[in-house]
């Protein structure tokens, strides 16, 4: 099943805002999303990872070093109930902790997790399984924002003892030294930053029990429907992806989920997503695969993905990628 989910129009909004002096239309940045202007006033709006990622894409494309601007915007605020359960917490250790059984309301790409290492605690993003391109993007804004999230808990910087990434230093590295005040290594073992354990013990200034309580209890409730919401995605997703050599439709789809098609499409709407969006996405994932192990012919690959012509095939490679499918492979 596809490492893709739910997640809060937050990354996309930041995104906008980013460009928004730069007299960049946010149609340029939205394109080939499903993401409407409209959607963007809708609080409770929740889009799918992939649409995130064109986003992103789209505005990589524009900005290289843009995973670095964007991670420093998102400060704790940004993620709602759950940015006050961790600012009402007794200590930083609690708060990371909860943070960390969390990660749909989160949002995040990666498994986070905090790794011993003496005095030293990493705080550690693995496990990336999106688009490889926006590798290092994402890598970016996921640990400039997590040390953003530490900074606002503590109300004071927090002080790191070294950061690790697993890529080539980029060209912009000087940039990294302005987000990451400490010793860097490129192409590491790993992505995470250190910072000493006696941290974790350290009390939060804006620490309060009761309003802790309140908040934790509703993020609990919160994720079980959100996670929910996103096991039933999954099921859609698995349930299409065996059938990518004869795609049923809409309406067979619906009855192989015992549901009418019209609910279908409006629980795929409310997830910000719809058939034909799901069926392109499986169908690229199962291509980018089946290129990069170089041993099916594209011919064969077009048919097992049930495309009627070849030409139909490559086309639409190069819409989902931008390339076409012989210039994927290694």
């Amino acid at each position: 099943m596809l490492h893709s989910h739910l997640t809060t129009l937050n990354a996309v909004s930041l995104v906008l805002d980013a460009f928004s002096a730069d007299g960049i239309h946010q149609q340029v940045l939205l394109a080939g999303s499903g993401i409407a202007s409209a959607d963007l006033h809708q609080p409770d709006t929740r889009i799918t990872t992939r649409q995130e990622m064109r986003v992103c894409a789209n505005a990589v494309a524009l900005r290289r070093d843009l995973g670095l601007d964007l991670g420093q915007r998102m400060h704790v605020s940004s993620y709602g109930m759950l940015g006050y359960a961790l600012l009402t917490s007794a200590t930083f250790g609690d708060a990371l902790r909860l943070a960390l059984r969390y990660p749909a309301l989160l949002g995040t790409l990666f498994e986070l997790s905090l790794e011993e290492d003496g005095q030293r605690i990493w705080f550690t993003a693995s496990d990336y399984r999106e688009d490889p391109a926006l590798a290092a993007f994402n890598i970016e804004l996921c640990l400039v924002s997590l040390k953003v999230i530490c900074d606002d808990l503590l109300g004071q910087p927090l002080p790191l003892l070294g950061a690790r990434f697993d890529y080539p230093a980029p060209a912009y590295q000087a940039r990294y030294r302005e987000r990451f005040t400490c010793p860097l290594q490129f192409q590491a073992a790993g992505n995470a930053f250190a910072f000493d354990r006696h941290w974790l013990d350290q009390p939060l200034p804006l620490a309060d029990a009761i309003t802790h309580r309140a908040m934790a209890e509703r993020c609990r409730k919160q994720n079980t429907e959100f996670t929910g919401r996103q096991a039933w995605l999954g099921r859609v997703r698995q349930l299409l992806a065996s059938q990518l050599h004869a795609a049923p439709g809409l309406d067979r789809l619906a009855e192989q989920l015992n549901c009418s098609s019209r609910t279908l499409r409006r629980h795929l709407h409310d997830l910000g997503s719809s058939y034909q969006e799901l069926l392109d996405e499986l169908r690229f994932e199962r291509a980018k695969q089946w290129l990069a192990e170089d041993a099916m012919p594209i011919h064969c690959i077009a048919e097992q993905l049930g495309f009627s012509e070849t030409a139909s095939f490559r086309h639409a490679f190069v819409r989902w990628s931008g390339v076409a499918p012989s210039q994927f492979r290694p």
